[in-house]
């Protein structure tokens, strides 16, 4: 039991919840960091829009070639600004002008002749963050100019924290709403699973109906209706089979149990007794002819038919021989038009030829004749049985091929079978992917048979 608890598959619900809750975090993760790159990027240009504003004064100051003047406009360019630092030295690395806090360093990094945002830098020196650019001056000067950001820094890190706390929050509630969704959303499975337990075997006419269901169930809803009348058909076949059965059986047996306790009342003779076991012999004959039939019946349901080359004139021409005595005395012709070749189960397909022979014979009218005709074409193989007899009742003829069906009930009791051969006629035409039908008119009854014409092999 562990190993099949360790195979089964995961639950719908868990898969849906973990694939929203995923799904969601990713989403307000890629939103979150989108957030905080959109604001950080907004600082940086206002960052670049200051040392911009700033370098175009000490550019200018750098211009001049009075030195006191020179640092007058540096000072200037700088102003009160606290958070700004601007340091220059010439050529040789003197140090020409220094304002504010020590400067971020600036060695080994390239000059630009004009600030951009692709040449910030970030720097931390006397333990303040800062974002600079160095930058040449018309003269060779190497400028420093940065921006103190520790403000900016700060406010990203506690908008970092609130994003992070807010998806984390949004994550729960998302998969406790993708749960309590889900099973909403089940609701209607659970229904119909407590309606199919309900359903047994004295419920079998129950029905879903579709359209109370959500309409992704209703073609699953449509398919357990249609297999629930499978069943119920299968069912009812069943308990009339088994009806059938007990009803058939219960005559011989009854004659059987008849004829012994009469036997066995008083001494009677040895041909007495002779007689009664010629008696029990027809019955016992009878039963299990017709318990061969039933066995016969339930393997060809799920049999799969032999290929063979069939020609049904050979099989039906040597049924003829067979059946030639039994014809001349009830004064039948038998007589065979056509010819055709299928595949599949010989002796399955001779059985089937025979029973219709032997019915057409037995109710063929004296001096009339038996019609086999074989006809057949690219797509089907058709066989046709026909004598002239009595009319069979159309209200009979959807019924003959039932299991123990007879038009005339009376006919139970005359010793002429258990009423299976047509339905083993039918049994193995459709084992062969065929059909088979019947139909009476202007005093003919005919049976015919329609078989898949064999394919033809290619060139």
């Amino acid at each position: 039991m562990r190993a099949d608890a360790a195979r089964r598959p995961i639950s719908l619900a868990l898969r849906v919840t973990v694939l929203v809750g995923l799904s969601t975090t990713l989403l307000l993760l890629a939103f979150a960091w989108g957030v905080e790159r959109s604001i950080e990027l907004h600082f940086a240009r206002m960052d670049l829009d200051s040392l911009a504003s700033t370098w175009r004064e000490a550019d200018a100051a750098l211009a001049s070639h009075d030195a006191a003047q020179r640092l007058q406009r540096l000072r200037e360019a700088v102003g009160e600004r606290r958070d700004v630092v601007l340091r220059v030295r010439d050529a040789d690395g003197r140090l020409l002008f220094a304002s504010g806090s020590p400067a971020p360093p600036g060695a080994g990094v390239g000059a630009e002749r004009a600030p951009e945002l692709d040449a910030l830098r970030l720097w931390q020196a006397d333990g303040h963050r800062w974002r600079g650019v160095v930058l040449r001056g018309p003269g060779g000067e190497r400028v420093v100019l940065a921006r103190a950001i520790d403000f900016h820094l700060r406010y990203l890190e506690r908008l970092r924290s609130a994003l992070w706390a807010g998806t984390l929050l949004a994550s729960l509630i998302s998969v406790l709403l993708a749960r309590l969704a889900v099973q909403q959303g089940n609701a209607p499975l659970r229904r119909i699973s407590a309606r199919m337990r309900d359903i047994g075997s004295e419920h079998l006419d129950a029905r879903i109906d579709p359209a109370q269901v959500p309409v992704e169930l209703a073609g699953l809803v449509a398919a357990f209706n249609a297999m629930l009348e499978r069943i119920e058909r299968g069912y009812e076949r069943l308990r009339g089979v088994s009806v059938d059965i007990a009803h058939e059986l219960r005559t011989p047996v009854t004659n059987l149990r008849t004829q012994t306790q009469v036997a066995l009342s008083r001494a009677r003779e040895v041909d007495a007794y002779r007689e009664v076991l010629y008696s029990s012999l027809e019955e016992y004959e009878r039963m299990s002819a017709m318990i061969s039939d039933m066995l016969f019946l339930a393997q060809t349901e799920h049999a799969q038919p032999a290929h063979d080359d069939v020609d049904l004139a050979v099989e039906v021409l040597a049924l003829f021989e067979y059946f030639e005595a039994w014809a001349e005395e009830q004064g039948v012709e038998l007589r065979l038009r056509g010819g055709a070749r299928v595949h599949g189960d010989g002796s399955m397909l001779r059985r089937a030829l025979s029973n219709l022979l032997r019915n057409a014979v037995h109710h063929s009218a004296r001096g009339g004749a038996v019609d086999v005709t074989l006809a057949a074409d690219a797509q089907r193989v058709r066989v046709e049985v026909c004598n002239a007899g009595a009319a069979i009742a159309p209200e009979h003829l959807t019924h003959l091929f039932e299991r123990f069906y007879r038009a005339d009930p009376s006919r139970r009791r005359n010793g002429e079978g258990a009423g299976l051969g047509l339905a083993i006629v039918k049994s193995i035409v459709e084992m062969h992917r065929g059909s088979v039908a019947v139909r009476c008119a202007d005093g003919r009854t005919c049976f015919s048979i329609e078989l898949p014409a064999p394919r033809r092999a290619e060139a």
